[in-house]
């Protein structure tokens, strides 16, 4: 379950469309952490404690005390924000090119060496400036607030998007760029006697002044920890000496864009933003959404304290709600999170929240949906790979064993460019990213998570049609066939139609109106029924996965059937059947391939859904499933040695196998 709005929390909880969620047949649920992904704070409960009671700012941490059940929540979008915008905060700003002088961003406290035990520099905490094209730079103009940095350095990037390449070019230190003992305030560098062109240009920071934020309360430590700034300023200077500014000061995303390495969680109650809720934990306990199984739940890290994550275990842990696992923050390399900070918190907030249950079974990074290895900028050795760099900031610790789970999200295709093909992709996807996470250095007995996926990350018409259906099903076989440990889909609650690329579609299991009541059923319902319900036994034990292959390849190579078997708790055998051609049907024969060549003996369950039964008929906002029918179910006598799959279907059979 994810963000939504307060009134569908209201509608989606209750008794009737809980039955109906839970009836696609998906076993455990996974509560989705949004709030970081707008840059704010999460108050999992509204009541609580500022670290500035007095004037209720600060630093909150949630009450532990049990009181009122907890219905709603909400995010605290961050004031020192030094990001513009990425993958999850298309709105809002950065301070540091807002044009305000009163406001700036501050970096994340625990990130400094009073938290992490180790000098500035182990944690260096950057901002960049994108000036959005090449232009001629040779001064930059820095309006330091309080703690300033002391050592740092002013850089320019020479080669593609380093945010979005960060392999695909190199940061090179200004002639003048090396400043130690700097003394804060408004500063002004002559970095280079000519001009360089550059786009982009980095503050890399590894000494702080560790002089308190007159801003904060003094007599918090946090308040000198770290670095802040008000605002920059990328240019050159006349002969006159006057400062040419190229940087857009505004306060909305139409000014200069800006990233940082880390934000200081510090806010205020008047922060409060209530158009998304996260929805309260006891509702979610208590609605019956878990299905009576231990849900994985979050915890906000990037942007909270480990005080706080340690208050909302032991609130859950006195309700004796059932907990799976718990995910470590959300999406840091979406927000431009170097391993190694994030590493350290989670450090930190792994041995916060073990004070409170050992028990606890901790995970992430929890990536955004990627098809690839995440690269980062190079670190001392020349590494880029973000997990393998993570991974290895455990392990130097000692700490490896606080990571019992990596999880990562999976949206393969760009939600514009989506086509018929991709439905041959799916398996060798999502089977090289299993593949690429334990060649990063992965321990081979730390279980991966796909914890949240679908289609694409953007709606799109494809999301309705049969298309979702077979991806999906090819989706979740390939990914316990490579390994993978668990798997979850999402979302599962109702979602009106919404206008997508080449036309509307949803993301939920069902096509409903505007107050969420359902319409009609999606390709995605039935076929996720097919493989809870009749491919695996739904509840009853543990499934045996056995490699399964088929030798039906178009003229272009593509393979077009795909097969996964499975050994049930009941003695039967299951096979699905995934037949990714659009426009024919196939003839397969299932063997068991052993010394005898074993096939079904006795009676076959078929059950089938494909495009002869469902597709989606585009009309705008009035787009319906056309024809809009059931899945076929037929049983197939004792001897049938091959089966007909019709054209783009999921197909399931099931019997006992001979001998």
């Amino acid at each position: 379950m994810d963000i939504l709005s307060h009134d569908v929390v209201e509608k989606i909880y209750t008794p009737e469309m809980v039955k109906q969620c839970l009836s696609a047949g998906w076993g455990p649920i996974t509560y989705r952490q949004n709030t970081e992904l707008s840059i704010g704070a999460w108050h999992w409960n509204p009541n609580g404690t500022w670290s500035d009671a007095a004037n209720k700012r600060g630093y909150f941490t949630g009450s532990a005390e049990l009181g009122e059940p907890i219905r709603h929540s909400y995010g605290y979008p961050l004031p020192h924000r030094g990001t513009t915008r990425n993958g999850g905060a298309e709105h809002g700003y950065s301070r540091l090119t807002d044009g305000n002088p009163g406001t700036y961003w501050k970096s994340n406290p625990y990130l400094a060496s009073k938290f992490t035990g180790q000098p500035d520099a182990a944690h260096p905490q950057w901002v960049v400036i994108d000036l959005g094209s090449h232009e001629a730079v040779s001064h930059v103009r820095i309006e330091w607030a309080d703690p300033y940095a002391t050592d740092y350095l002013v850089q320019y990037w020479t080669g593609e998007n380093p945010m979005e390449r960060p392999t695909a070019g190199v940061w090179t230190t200004f002639a003048n760029g090396i400043i130690s003992g700097g003394k804060g305030g408004m500063v002004t560098l002559e970095l280079a006697a000519a001009p360089v062109s550059a786009r982009y240009l980095r503050i890399w920071m590894a000494e702080s002044s560790n002089t308190p934020d007159r801003n904060h309360d003094a007599k918090d430590p946090r308040s000198a920890c770290g670095y802040a700034i008000h605002e920059l300023y990328a240019g050159t200077v006349t002969a006159d000496g006057e400062f040419v500014d190229l940087v857009q000061h505004r306060a909305d995303q139409n000014q200069t864009a800006t990233y940082c390495s880390s934000i200081d969680p510090w806010h205020s109650e008047s922060d409060l933003n209530d158009h998304g809720d996260q929805t309260g934990f006891d509702l979610f306990f208590t609605s019956g959404i878990t299905n009576n199984l231990p849900a994985m739940i979050p915890i906000a890290m990037l942007y909270s304290t480990p005080d706080d994550a340690a208050a909302q275990m032991a609130y859950l842990r006195k309700r004796g709600y059932a907990i799976s696992y718990v995910e470590m923050g959300e999406e840091p390399d979406g927000q431009n999170v170097l391993p190694e900070d994030y590493a350290e918190l989670y450090l930190q907030f792994a041995a916060a929240m073990h004070k409170v249950d050992p028990g606890l079974k901790l995970g992430g990074p929890v990536f955004e949906g990627v098809n690839e290895d995440i690269k980062v900028w190079p670190d001392a050795q020349g590494r880029t790979s973000w997990l393998g760099r993570f991974v290895d900031y455990l392990k130097a610790r000692g700490r490896i064993a606080d990571l019992t789970f990596v999880s990562f999200e999976h949206y393969p295709f760009p939600p514009c460019e989506i086509v018929w093909a991709d439905l041959y992709r799916e398996p060798e996807l999502i089977g090289h990213i299993l593949d690429v996470w334990r060649q990063d250095g992965l321990p081979a007995d730390v279980p991966l998570m796909n914890t949240e996926s679908n289609v694409t990350w953007g709606n799109a018409q494809e999301m309705a049609d049969i298309f979702s259906a077979l991806w999906l099903a090819d989706s979740v076989g390939a990914f316990l066939a490579a390994g993978g440990a668990v798997y979850y889909h999402s979302p599962i609650q109702p979602e009106p139609l919404s206008s997508g690329c080449r036309g509307f579609g949803t993301y939920g299991n069902y096509v409903a109106d505007g107050n969420l009541n359902i319409k009609t059923f999606t390709a995605q319902y039935h076929a996720s029924r097919l493989i809870n319900l009749e491919w695996v036994q739904h509840r009853a034990g543990v499934h045996r996965l056995y490699p399964a292959s088929c030798d039906l390849k178009d003229e272009a190579g593509h393979l077009l059937v795909t097969a996964y078997a499975v050994a049930r708790p009941d003695g039967e055998w299951s096979l699905m059947l995934i037949n990714k051609d659009q426009s024919n049907a196939h003839e397969v024969r299932a063997s068991f391939d052993d010394s005898a060549r074993k096939g079904f003996a006795g009676p076959i369950a078929l059950v089938t859904f494909g495009s002869e039964q469902y597709m989606w008929k585009s009309e705008g906002p009035n787009g319906h499933p056309e024809p809009d029918l059931p899945p076929v179910r037929r049983t197939l006598p004792a001897g049938t040695s091959s089966v007909v799959l019709p054209k783009a279907s999921v197909t399931v059979l099931r019997g006992k196998v001979a001998g």
